[in-house]
C-alpha cells in the first residue's frame, strides 16, 4: 500500500474514531451525571423555614428552595413553571406535590422524597406513599414517564438536519432555499404534531400551538444549517451537526430538565434549539403558555440567524458569478 493512501487510510479511520467518542460523550455524560442542581421547589406552609433549612442542609446545592406562605399559592407556583415540586407543612405531616408535565424524571425524584417525608411517630411501612403526593400538573395520562416526549427530540433535530442538506444542494437562490425551508417547517410541524397527539399520544393541548412550536423548532435548525452552508459550503453541515445534534440534543433536557443536567451545560442547553424547543413544547402543552417567552426568543433568534446567513451566503455568490464568468467567457473575435 503506497504511503500516501496508508495515511488517508489511518486518517480516517482515526477520525472516524474521535466521532464516535464525542458522539459517546455527548449523549451518554449527561445522563450518566443527571442529578438535581439549583432544582426549584417551594416549600409552603407554617413550618416552611425550618423544612427549608433542612432541606439545605442534607442536600446542599441539589435544591434552590423558595418559601411561600401556604398550598395555594404553592400550587400557583408549580401551574407558572415557577418550581417542579413543592413540600406543603401541616398539622398532620407534610404532604408533596408535583407537576409530572414539568418533568416525569423530577416528579419520581420527588416522589422518592416523599417517601421520608413520615408524620413523626409514624413507622415508615406504614406510610403510603402515593397517598402524601399530589400531582398538580400531571403529564399525559398515555406517556406518565416522559419516554415519548424525550424522544421526540432527536427524530426532529435529525430530519431538520437531512432537510438542510437537501434545499442546500438540490436548490439554488435564497428564494428558492428559503421559501422550501419555510414549507418544510409548516407542514413537518403540522405532521409532527398529528403525529404526536392523535397517533402517539404523548402530548396533549391546542394542535395549531403545538404544530407551531414543532415549525419554528424545524425552521430554526434547517434555517440556520442552511446559512451555514450558504456561507461555509459542505463544512456548514458539520458545524450544524455538532452544534444541533452532538450537544443541542443531548443537553436539551427533554428527557429529565435542564436543571438535572451538569452545569453550566443544562443552562446552554436551553440556548440551543432542541432545548428551547422542549421547553416550549412543555410550555404550550401542559402549563397554557406559562414561561414560553424565553424558549420562543431562543427558535425565533436562529431563525433569524439562519435568514441572514441565507442572504450574507446569495450575495457572496452573486458577486463571486461576475468574476468567473469572463474566466469561461469566449475571447472576443478580432
Amino acid at each position: 500500500m503506497p504511503s500516501t493512501t496508508a495515511k488517508r487510510v489511518a486518517g480516517v479511520i482515526v477520525g472516524v474514531v474521535v466521532v464516535q467518542l464525542v458522539m459517546l460523550v455527548a449523549f451518554s455524560w449527561p445522563a450518566a451525571r443527571s442529578a438535581p442542581r439549583d432544582l426549584p421547589i417551594v416549600v409552603a406552609g407554617p413550618q416552611a423555614s425550618a423544612v427549608a433549612q433542612r432541606i439545605e442542609q442534607e442536600r446542599p446545592g441539589a435544591f434552590d428552595v423558595t418559601t411561600l406562605p401556604d398550598e395555594r399559592s404553592a400550587r400557583e407556583a408549580l401551574a407558572d413553571r415557577d418550581a417542579y415540586g413543592a413540600i406543603v407543612t401541616t398539622p398532620q405531616g407534610p404532604r408533596m406535590l408535583v407537576a409530572s408535565a414539568a418533568s416525569p424524571a423530577v416528579a419520581q425524584l420527588l416522589r422518592q422524597i416523599a417517601q421520608n417525608m413520615a408524620p413523626a411517630g409514624a413507622p415508615a411501612a406504614s406510610v403510603d406513599p402515593a397517598a402524601s403526593v399530589d400531582d398538580v400538573v400531571a403529564a399525559d395520562p398515555d406517556d406518565p414517564r416522559g419516554a415519548g416526549f424525550g424522544a421526540l427530540a432527536l427524530p426532529l433535530v435529525m430530519s431538520s438536519l437531512a432537510a438542510a442538506v437537501i434545499v442546500s444542494f438540490a436548490l439554488r437562490g435564497i428564494a428558492s432555499q428559503a421559501t422550501a425551508v419555510a414549507g418544510i417547517a409548516v407542514l413537518g410541524g403540522a405532521c409532527a404534531a398529528w403525529l404526536a397527539q392523535d397517533w402517539l399520544s404523548v402530548l396533549p393541548g391546542a394542535y395549531l400551538t403545538v404544530a407551531g412550536t414543532m415549525a419554528l423548532a424545524i425552521a430554526s435548525v434547517a434555517g440556520m444549517i442552511t446559512g451555514l452552508v450558504a456561507v461555509l459550503g459542505r463544512p456548514g453541515v458539520a458545524l450544524g451537526a455538532l452544534m444541533f445534534l452532538l450537544l443541542g440534543n443531548p443537553l436539551s433536557g427533554a428527557s429529565s430538565a435542564p436543571e438535572m443536567l451538569p452545569q453550566p451545560w443544562g443552562e446552554v442547553g436551553q440556548w440551543l434549539p432542541p432545548g428551547a424547543a422542549a421547553t416550549l413544547l412543555r410550555s404550550v402543552a401542559f402549563f397554557d403558555g406559562a414561561k414560553a417567552g424565553a424558549p420562543l426568543g431562543v427558535l425565533l433568534g436562529w431563525i433569524v440567524l439562519g435568514a441572514l446567513l441565507m442572504v450574507l451566503g446569495g450575495l457572496r455568490g452573486r458577486r463571486a458569478e461576475p468574476a468567473a464568468t469572463p474566466s469561461g467567457a469566449p475571447a472576443p473575435a478580432h
